[in-house]
């Protein structure tokens, strides 16, 4: 009977790999400029709702909000590494695919901007009630 090639951790010692892959792709995205340009983005408009005063549960959502777009955009990265690494030349499937993926990451940041212009809107126009 062979090995496996990969050994799976279970218990701690799996909680404790996922957290270094996890780590290691932060990292990694944190070497993207849009995803760079992204934490910026989340950054002011914390402060900028914090200064308006926004509600705990009003900056919760927009932190929800922001950790989707950065779910999104680490995917997107992923699916541009191994369109990049299959398919290095040109193709049409793989600009699709990373059409695709640039779209979910504009969702995104479409999605906070809305949340964004309504409660600051909200606070900045009508008080916060």
């Amino acid at each position: 009977m062979t090995k496996p090639a990969v050994t799976k951790e279970t218990g701690l010692r799996h909680f404790i790999a996922a957290a270094s892959y996890s780590w290691a792709g932060f990292l990694r995205v944190l070497k993207e400029a849009a995803f760079r340009q992204e934490l910026g983005f989340f950054v002011v408009s914390i402060a900028a709702l914090a200064l308006v005063g926004a509600s705990v549960g009003e900056i919760v959502i927009a932190v929800l909000l922001f950790l989707g777009l950065f779910s999104v955009e680490a995917m997107n990265t992923a699916v541009e590494e191994v369109i990049d690494r299959i398919s290095p030349e040109i193709s049409i499937v793989g600009k699709h695919a990373k059409d695709l993926g640039s779209f979910a990451v504009t969702c995104m940041i479409a999605a906070c901007c809305l949340y964004l212009g309504f409660v600051l809107g909200k606070h900045l126009f009508f008080g916060s009630g």
